[in-house]
C-alpha cells in the first residue's frame, strides 16, 4: 500500500502535545498532513514557517498520536457481547460458540461487524487485523483499516485442504484487486490438518502474505498436543486425524508443519515450553496477547517478560467481544485503551509508552506496514488520534493510557473517520 498525495492540499493540525512514537512527545506540536500522506511532524512554530500557505486546524488542549493497531479481532462476533459467562473448560466455551455460529445470519453477522467496527473507531483503532469465518465479501463500507485474514479450519470440511486453500488464495486475489489487504487465517493448530498447514505456509512465503493463527491458547490446547488426552482432545475425537500427530508443543507442531516465520502473527501463546521460545525468536514471529480475553478464560499466566526477553514482537489485541466479561448490566465494547489498561493493572512495572509501542510500531511490522501505520512520521499514512491532554501533562504515554471513553478525533487516510468538535 502507498499513499497518494499528489494534487492535495497541505493542512497542518495543532495539538497541545503530539507524540510520534519513534520519537520524544512534543509540546505544541504540529502534523503536515497532504491527502492521505503525513509530510512533516514537528513543533508549531516551526512548521508554520516552513508550510506558510497550508490551511491550519488547532486541536487545542489534545495529545496527537498515530491510530491505535489492534493486532487481533473477530468483528463479526460482537452480536455475541454478553452472551456467555466465563466457562469452567476452554472446551466448553468452544462448544457454545460453534452452537450459537449456527444460528448466525448474513444479515446479523454484517450488522454486528458493523457495530464492532464503529466501536473500534470510537475507541481510537484506526487500523485491525480482523479474523473472518462466517461473513460473506465484500466487507461493509467503514473508515477504519482493516487487515482481512480469511479463516480456515478444515478438520471438519467436506473440502480437502488444497482446496481449501486455492479457494481461500483465489478470495484473497480478489481482495488485493479491490486494494484490501488481506491473508490467510489457519485457526489453530487443533482445528487444522497438517496437510492445510504446509500448503497455507508454502503459499504465503512464495506470495508473500501475511498468516495469524491462534496457538498455545489454553491449558486444555497444551495437554491434547504433549499429552495426547484431556477435554479437548476427546471433544474433537475422530475429526482431530492428525492434528496433534507427532507429539510436543502445538508451537513445535506449526514449526514441523512450516508454518513459522516472519510473515506469521500468532495469538494467544500462553503454554510455552523454552524450546518453543526459541522456536518463535528464530522465526521471526510476532504473539498478539488479549489481556481481557485472558481474563475471561482465566488462562495461564501470559508468558510476556519471557517474551521480550527473548526480542520477540509483542502486540495487543482485543480478541472478540464473545470472551469479554460484561460489566454490571452494561455490555462490553472493543476497546484498544481498555486492553492497555487490563495489562497494565496486571504489570504495573510495564510502561505506558512500551504499550503504546505494542499496539502502534509493533503491531504495524507484524503486520508488514512498518513505518506506514503506527508512528506520526513523514511519509507514513495520515493515521492518528486525538486524545484530551491536560495543561500540567508531563507524560503523553500516560495521558493516553488513562484516557477512558471515547476519542476526541480520529482521522483515517486523511479523511475525518472521528471529526473534531
Amino acid at each position: 500500500m502507498k499513499a497518494d498525495s499528489r494534487g492535495s492540499r497541505l493542512i497542518l493540525l495543532r495539538g497541545r502535545q503530539v507524540l510520534p512514537i519513534a520519537r520524544p512527545a512534543i509540546a505544541d506540536g504540529a502534523i503536515a498532513i497532504s491527502g492521505a500522506t503525513i509530510q512533516a511532524v514537528g513543533r508549531w512554530r516551526t512548521l508554520r514557517r516552513a508550510f506558510p500557505r497550508a490551511s491550519t486546524r488547532d486541536l487545542g488542549a489534545v495529545v496527537i498520536l498515530p491510530g491505535l493497531i489492534n493486532a487481533h479481532c473477530h468483528l463479526e462476533y460482537t452480536g455475541l457481547a454478553g452472551q456467555f459467562a466465563p466457562a469452567q473448560s476452554f472446551t466448553t466455551w468452544l462448544q457454545q460458540i460453534v452452537a450459537a455460529k449456527a444460528t448466525a445470519t448474513p444479515a446479523s453477522l454484517k450488522a454486528a461487524w458493523r457495530r464492532g467496527a464503529d466501536q473500534l473507531i470510537r475507541t481510537g483503532t484506526t487500523t485491525v487485523a480482523d479474523i473472518l469465518s462466517q461473513i460473506t465479501l465484500p466487507l461493509p463500507p467503514t473508515p477504519l483499516r482493516v487487515y482481512a485474514f480469511l479463516e480456515m479450519t478444515g478438520i471438519r470440511s467436506p473440502r480437502s485442504p488444497a482446496q481449501l486453500v486455492a479457494t481461500t488464495a483465489k478470495k484473497i486475489e480478489r481482495l488485493h484487486r479491490r486494494r484490501q489487504l488481506a491473508g490467510f487465517s489457519p485457526h489453530a493448530p487443533y482445528s487444522t490438518p497438517v496437510e492445510l498447514l504446509q500448503r497455507t505456509g508454502r503459499l504465503a512465503r512464495r506470495r508473500r502474505w501475511r498468516v495469524t493463527t491462534h496457538v498455545a491458547e489454553s491449558a486444555e490446547e497444551f495437554e491434547m498436543f504433549t499429552a495426547g488426552r484431556g477435554p479437548l482432545h476427546d471433544w474433537l475425537g475422530k475429526w482431530r486425524g492428525n492434528a496433534d500427530g507427532g507429539g510436543g508443543s502445538p508451537v513445535e507442531h506449526l514449526n514441523r508443519t512450516g508454518l513459522l516465520g516472519a510473515n506469521l502473527l500468532v495469538a494467544h501463546a500462553n503454554c510455552l515450553t523454552r524450546q518453543d521460545l526459541l522456536l518463535l525468536r528464530r522465526a521471526r514471529v510476532s504473539v498478539v496477547h488479549c489481556p481481557r480475553s485472558h481474563e475471561f478464560f482465566q488462562h495461564p499466566a501470559f508468558p510476556f517478560s519471557r517474551l521480550a526477553a527473548a526480542g520477540i514482537n509483542l502486540c495487543l489485541g482485543t480478541d472478540s467481544l464473545a470472551t469479554i466479561k460484561s460489566s454490571g448490566q452494561h455490555l462490553p465494547e472493543l476497546d484498544l485503551l481498555a486492553e492497555m489498561r487490563a495489562f497494565a493493572e496486571k504489570h504495573p512495572r510495564v510502561s505506558a509508552a512500551t504499550l503504546l509501542r505494542w499496539v502502534t510500531v509493533n503491531a504495524a511490522r507484524a503486520l508488514g506496514l512498518a513505518g506506514q501505520i503506527g508512528v506520526l512520521a513523514p511519509g507514513a499514512f495520515a493515521d492518528l488520534i486525538a486524545l484530551p491532554c491536560p495543561e500540567t501533562c508531563t507524560d503523553a504515554a500516560e495521558v493516553v493510557l488513562q484516557h477512558r471513553g471515547p476519542v476526541y478525533a480520529s482521522l483515517i487516510h486523511g479523511q475525518w473517520a472521528v471529526a473534531p468538535a
